[in-house]
């Protein structure tokens, strides 16, 4: 699904993974391309822990401030896959930066 997502999502926005971001890498960024309303993303992947610590993650290291520059609205988004139970947990944040 994620990677359906991926691709139709080039079409709206640039794509960069493991950008370089505040205190490490942010697993995936979107910025709008011009003349697209839509929000920038910052996507955080986490494996067995849960979608709450990946937005943690994400504010801690500081990922947002990397795309401030180009929107006026952020989303972030924490995406946990558990193994054991093979549920993904999804969380997602909007977040304005002015």
């Amino acid at each position: 699904m994620l990677s359906i997502a991926y691709y139709y999502a080039r079409n709206d926005y640039i794509i960069h993974r493991e950008l370089a971001s505040g205190k490490g890498f942010a697993d995936l960024v979107l910025i709008p391309r011009k003349n697209v309303d839509s929000p920038a993303i910052v996507l955080e992947l986490k494996y067995n822990k849960d979608a709450d610590s990946a937005i943690e993650q994400i504010k801690r290291k500081k990922y947002p401030a990397k795309v401030a520059q180009y929107t006026g609205d952020l989303l972030l988004v924490g995406i946990n896959y558990d193994k054991e139970t093979k549920r993904h947990e999804c969380k997602i944040e909007m977040v304005a930066i002015i």
